[in-house]
């Protein structure tokens, strides 16, 4: 038989370290940050909605973490831009698991609704991640501004809608950064542009079929989009994988493209997108987007 608790002794609260491996965190995560990005409610606890960004952010994290300790070797303070910044999920959590530590180095987030910037400045100052900054500006602004530096080493896009991808390679390219993460979101531009073309194609190419029906145009838009991106990162001189960012049973938008500079530029990927654009009938609409030395 059990001995009878002792009056009005109630049972302790695990220690912090208990909670946050019963949560799956990483070491060294900040518990009352993830409080603050409503990740984790006031006592500490996952919801489901949570429980999924907190993983689709970590499983991004375990690519850009190599990345970033292969930069910061040699005392290179590393500089990193984050489109599409949203509530800056990926930005916090990347600065309280690697730049906070590493004492060097500094994160720009870029969003265009402003009141999101707000929080996200007032948040930092509030945890003192001080070398966090941020900008109320679309991803295509912030190419010309003189408010980010001239050079970046990495660059991210986590979920960035449609085109807001491509300017975030645009604004890679320009800033000649060392490696860019992508996590492409919804994309319309090729799917319009196959619709408008539709019944010329069919008459000229069997392969039309592929996007004759509505949700097929969407689909191949989606597809033929990242196909190019990833040919036009090889003809710049970069190497690419994709991979999936989590399980399908968390986001449908799951596509990560990873690139790293090297500097070898590949011929054949140059000629085989414009072979694409002819293809699919889109080397008058998109020509602008991939421009070829």
């Amino acid at each position: 038989m059990k001995a009878p608790r002792a009056a009005g002794r109630s049972t302790p609260k695990p220690a912090a370290p208990d909670v946050a491996q019963q949560l799956e965190l990483k070491p060294g995560q900040s518990i009352d940050l993830l409080k603050a990005l409503h990740i984790l409610t006031r006592d500490g606890k996952l919801n489901q909605d949570s429980r999924r960004k907190l993983k689709q952010v970590y499983h991004l994290y375990q690519f850009i973490e190599p990345l970033l300790t292969e930069l910061a070797a040699q005392d290179h303070p590393v500089s990193l831009a984050d489109h599409g910044a949203g509530k800056s999920y990926l930005g916090f959590i990347l600065y309280d698991l690697f730049f906070k530590n590493l004492g060097r180095g500094h994160i720009y987030g870029i969003e265009t609704r402003a009141p999101l910037v707000e929080a996200s400045q007032q948040l930092a100052a509030d945890l003192g991640f001080d070398r966090m900054s941020f900008l109320n500006m679309s991803v295509a602004d912030s190419t010309r501004t003189d408010a980010v530096p001239e050079r970046f080493d990495v660059v991210t896009a986590l979920h960035a809608c449609d085109t807001a991808t491509d300017d975030a390679i645009a604004f890679g390219l320009e800033k000649r950064a060392r490696a860019m993460v992508l996590v492409p979101c919804c994309q319309a531009e090729v799917a319009a542009c196959l619709r408008q073309n539709k019944a010329m194609n069919l008459a000229r190419t069997p392969l039309a079929e592929l996007w004759r029906h509505p949700i097929h145009t969407r689909e191949m838009g989606s597809q033929i989009t990242n196909v190019l991106r990833c040919l036009y990162l090889e003809s710049q001189g970069y190497q690419v994988t994709v991979t999936e960012l989590v399980g399908w049973e968390h986001s449908m938008k799951n596509e990560l493209i990873l690139a790293k500079y090297t500097g070898q530029k590949k011929r054949a990927a140059a000629e085989r997108l414009q072979q694409l654009l002819v293809e699919f009938g889109l080397d008058q609409s998109l020509q602008h987007r991939y421009r070829l030395d």
